[in-house]
């Protein structure tokens, strides 16, 4: 069991949906996808680093809806800077990324 948080602490992490624009090959890891990422007009278009490339296919990734952390710290990542987080779920050799059950516009607020 992981290390309980505060409320408080839950509470500065800013979950956003986003949508995937674009998802492209990292030039120096085998197993990462640079992404750009539309989380809407307060937060504009950010980069980000993922290991979803043993997972899913990158035009299945391109146009979805994705549950981003949007406050994370800028990180360099093999070379590429990331800004933000992307959320998945793993079971056993299944991994998937967290979504909405609707639509939703970009930069909408996770609750």
């Amino acid at each position: 069991m992981a290390d309980p948080i505060s409320i408080q602490e839950f509470q500065r992490i800013d979950l956003r949906v986003g949508t995937v624009l674009d998802v492209r090959d990292h030039p120096n890891a085998s197993k990462l996808y640079v992404m750009d990422v539309d989380l809407g007009p307060e937060l504009g278009t950010r980069q980000l680093v993922a290991g979803m490339k043993p997972y899913i296919a990158a035009d299945a990734l391109k146009g979805q809806l994705v549950v981003v952390v949007a406050n994370l710290e800028p990180a360099i990542l093999r070379g590429q800077r990331s800004e933000g987080m992307l959320l998945a779920a793993q079971e056993g050799d299944n991994v998937v990324c967290l979504t909405t059950a609707s639509p939703l516009a970009p930069g909408s607020k996770v609750l």
